[in-house]
């Protein structure tokens, strides 16, 4: 069932998506050559602490994942693509970082993630972060009231396609609010003109994962958690929580 927010909650979802906002900023500002995943995970904490906020993923435990998840961020580098464990393995010169966060204040949870590059970085690595930020930008513009997620969907893949690059395989958006994942699903494809109608007080996250040669198709590891490019292939994953208002789309988690 999906639920429309009231004006008030808004305000609150607000006020986690700038929670998450700080916490993606301070990791990118700390990421470097030869600093630790699990140190990017103590940073975005140590954020989400400060401000009284609770991480969103640690200890989250779905049904379809064998343990709870064991980090305050899922930290993805170059083949994975979403929900990398944060642990001991250090940054290397070049490497695609895809930092995902997510945190409730107040019981309302906003979620969002960047991508970049660390060190000398590969033309073909900034291109597919462009890509992919651009994919999200054109998600967030069509997501206008009266509209419907067919839409939203065609303008993030669309062009995607075209540009020869791949949709990670059942993996979108969600709604966003009492809990992390709520209903409805978003795809990252799409026909116009059809799906969920978009009205005021709908909250959903938008994230679209390209995948660098085109393939869809992912591997999980033992972790159970960390989704890999079946190709090994590099990935990107950028992500916004907004609402739909009828001014437009609102993005929650912006700086």
């Amino acid at each position: 069932m999906v639920e429309l927010k009231a004006p008030r909650e808004l305000v609150l979802l607000r006020e986690a998506g700038r929670v998450v906002a700080e916490a993606l900023d301070a990791v990118r500002e700390r990421a470097e050559v030869g600093v630790t995943l699990s140190e990017l995970d103590r940073v975005a904490a140590e954020v989400i602490e400060r401000a009284g906020a609770t991480p969103a993923f640690l200890g989250y435990h779905p049904s379809w994942a064998p343990t709870p998840f064991p980090g305050v961020i899922c930290a993805s580098v170059n083949d994975v693509v979403v929900h990398g464990i944060p642990d001991r393995t250090r940054l290397a010169d070049g490497d695609l970082v895809s930092i995902d966060c997510g945190a409730f204040v107040r019981g309302w949870c906003a979620d969002a993630a960047i991508s970049f590059t660390v060190g000398e970085c590969c033309p073909a690595d900034t291109e597919l972060v462009a890509a992919t930020d651009a994919a999200l930008a054109r998600g967030i513009s069509a997501a206008q009231s009266g509209r419907q997620l067919g839409d939203v969907g065609y303008a993030i893949g669309q062009p995607v396609r075209h540009a020869g690059y791949g949709l990670l395989a059942d993996h979108g958006g969600h709604g966003v609010g009492r809990a992390m994942h709520e209903d409805p699903f978003v795809y990252n494809e799409g026909r116009p003109g059809h799906g969920y109608r978009l009205r005021p007080g709908l909250v959903v996250a938008l994230e679209p994962m390209l995948i660098a040669d085109g393939t869809d198709e992912y591997v999980t590891d033992r972790d159970g958690w960390t989704l890999r490019t079946a190709s090994g292939s590099r990935a990107a994953h950028s992500e916004h929580t907004i609402a739909i208002t009828d001014d437009g789309p609102v993005i929650l988690t912006a700086p």
